[in-house]
This record gives C-alpha cells, sequence and structure tokens, in this order.
C-alpha cells in the first residue's frame, strides 16, 4: 500500500531541506565534486559513443583525457597567457579609463557632474549600487574559489572525480534508477528524461555557441587592431549564455575601449560595433536555433532568478548548480501545469458530465 500524499510530501520535503542545508554548509568543499560532476556529465554522451564506435569503457575515457589533456597543454601555452596579460592590463587601465570619460562628460555634460541636480545623483546612486555588487561578488567567489580552496587542489581533484565518476557512470544512474519508489517510478523516469534532455540541449548547444562567438568576437576584434581584444572576446563569449547579456556587456566594453583608441577615427569604432551586430544576428538567427533549438525552455529571466538567488544563497558553488536547478524546476512546473489542466479542478464536474453523457 503506498504512503498516503500527506506523508509523502512531509519527506520529500525532509529531503529537499537536508540537500539545501547541506549545500549551505559545505558548498566550497562541495565545489570540487560538483565541478567533477559537471564535467562527467558534459562528456559521457561522447564517452558513449566511443564505445558504441568498439571502444571500452576504460579505453573510450582514456582517449579523452588525453585528448582533453593535448588541448589544455595547448591553450596553456598559446591562449593563456596572452589572455591573463590583457586581463591583467584591461583591470590596470580601468581607472584612467573612467577618469578619461568623465573628463569628456564632463567638458561636454557639465550639468551631469552638479551636486544638485537629479542627474548626478541618479548616477551616483547607480555605481556606489554597482560597486557595491561587484565588490560582494568578488568576495564570494574568492571566498569560494580561492581562499578555502586553492586553485591547485582544484586542478588535481577535479579531473580525478570526473574520471572516476565516467568510469562508473552508467552504473551509478542503474543504481539510483533501482532504488526510486515503485509507485513514483515511471513519472520520476519521465521527468528525470526531460530534464536530461533540457541540460543536454542547453549546456551542449550553449556551450557550441559560447565557443563559436568567443573565438568570432576575439579574432575579429584582433584584426580590427582593438587593444584588449581577446579578453573582450573571451568576457562577451563566457556569458553568451544568458541571451543578450554576452553581446550586451561585450560590445559596451569593446566600444568603449574603440572610442577611445580610434577616436576621430569612425570606421575603426563602426567595425567595432559592426563586429557585435553581426555576432548578435548569428547567435539569434542560426547559432542558437540550430545547436540549441526552442525546445529547452529555459527563459533568460527565470535563468538569470536562478543565478542570482542561488549565488546569494550558495555562493559560487550554488551558480554552478543553478542552471540545472533550473531546467528541474522547470520540467517539473510544466508537469505540474499539464496535470493541473487534465485534472478536475481545471475542467470542473461540467467536463465530466458532458464525457458521460
Amino acid at each position: 500500500m503506498a504512503l498516503p500524499a500527506k506523508k509523502q510530501f512531509k519527506y520529500w520535503g525532509i529531503a529537499a531541506l537536508v540537500f539545501a542545508v547541506v549545500m549551505w554548509a559545505l558548498g566550497d568543499v562541495l565545489l570540487p565534486f560538483v565541478l567533477g560532476a559537471a564535467i562527467a556529465y558534459m562528456i559521457d554522451p561522447i564517452a558513449d559513443r566511443l564505445e558504441a564506435w568498439g571502444m571500452s569503457r576504460s579505453g573510450a575515457i582514456a582517449a579523452i583525457t588525453v585528448g582533453a589533456l593535448l588541448v589544455f597543454l595547448l591553450m596553456l601555452l598559446v591562449v593563456v597567457p596572452t589572455l591573463i596579460y590583457q586581463m591583467i592590463d584591461l583591470v590596470n587601465v580601468l581607472p584612467q579609463l573612467v577618469q578619461d570619460a568623465r573628463s569628456f562628460a564632463n567638458e561636454h555634460f557639465p550639468a551631469v557632474f552638479e551636486q544638485d541636480s537629479r542627474i548626478h545623483q541618479a548616477i551616483t546612486a547607480i555605481a556606489q549600487t554597482l560597486q557595491l555588487r561587484a565588490v560582494g561578488m568578488l568576495q564570494s567567489i574568492a571566498g569560494s574559489a580561492v581562499s578555502l580552496l586553492n586553485v591547485v587542489v582544484l586542478l588535481v581533484i577535479v579531473p580525478v572525480v570526473s574520471v572516476y565518476l565516467l568510469l562508473d557512470w552508467d552504473r551509478m544512474i542503474d543504481r539510483i534508477d533501482a532504488l526510486l519508489p515503485r509507485d513514483h517510478q515511471p513519472v520520476i523516469r519521465r521527468i528525470a528524461s526531460e530534464i536530461d534532455a533540457v541540460l543536454h540541449s542547453f549546456i551542449h548547444g550553449m556551450g557550441t555557441v559560447c565557443l563559436i562567438l568567443g573565438t568570432y568576437y576575439a579574432v575579429a576584434l584582433m584584426i580590427v587592431g582593438l587593444n584588449f581584444g581577446l579578453a573582450v572576446g573571451f568576457i562577451a563569449g563566457l556569458i553568451t549564455f544568458i541571451p543578450y547579456l554576452g553581446a550586451l556587456i561585450g560590445g559596451a566594453l569593446a566600444i568603449g575601449l574603440a572610442l577611445f583608441q580610434f577616436w576621430g577615427d569612425w570606421v575603426s569604432i563602426g567595425l567595432v560595433a559592426g563586429i557585435f551586430a553581426i555576432g548578435q544576428v548569428a547567435e539569434g538567427n542560426f547559432l542558437t536555433p540550430k545547436l540549441v533549438g526552442g525546445s529547452v525552455g529555459l527563459h533568460p529571466v527565470w535563468l538569470l532568478l536562478s543565478l542570482s538567488v542561488f549565488g546569494a544563497l550558495f555562493g559560487f558553488v550554488g551558480m554552478l548548480v543553478a542552471v540545472p536547478v533550473a531546467a528541474a524546476l522547470g520540467v517539473v512546473a510544466r508537469f505540474l501545469t499539464e496535470q493541473y489542466l487534465n485534472s478536475r479542478l481545471y475542467l470542473g464536474l461540467g467536463h465530466r458530465d458532458a464525457d458521460s453523457e
């Protein structure tokens, strides 16, 4: 006999509460394991494909590991040093750029800097809010990813965790499936398969989109001759998974740098703006529809809300799990909506009477 719905809700609620408490208390300790699990999840389809081609599971993982090491070493030798230098130079030059922008605005728009003007007060309030938010976010990231867990330790633990999870991934899934409550097994399997489809489409699709656009922005901006073009392209590509935000932040940063570097050379400034316009058109009309598809169901507002809430509650680890949790909640919400639309609560007694006739 199945447990009453009230008791089931109680037990599942307690389990969710325990999970949230563990995430909050051990988030920093769990960081390498969450990263390792995320990497294993993303690479598992490749291992399955290699197995289908006749390789053993161990051989497939060994091939993937060797390939990943070669790519990592290539990036470390060719791209990473230049990127790091450009990021450091960009951070160092930003105060001077802000000062130049302030001088330009003070010369052409003096009303903005009058102490009693509403525009000045509004700009000051916005700047203070952004500064506080940025400092808080940097402290959270530094506290969770650097202070408590050394970066070197992360670089060692994460690959080891990923390899072990990849070796046992299929067995773990089978074991979890065997432990599912018998009464709810079909529903849980259906929801889990839908969540997996959403995550697969979003992570693999958007990861490819981010890589393509980041490479395009970086190469195009360096060809134009923009200083820090590689760093700007990296930033824009990294946050492209949030629709429009990557192009907005990257475009604003690139055009701002272009205005100071190419002032008077409107062709070069127009080329920089055109690069991001072309990237946005390509993303919206070709890349995202082809690589991600329209059935992912992760609305940009829902994604931003999840990142903000989980980042505030659980720090950097919360931001890592925000996307899968948002996908899971979206699938569950659609399932509950479907159940509601087929229920007597929605259809009413009149519908039942009409069917009986």
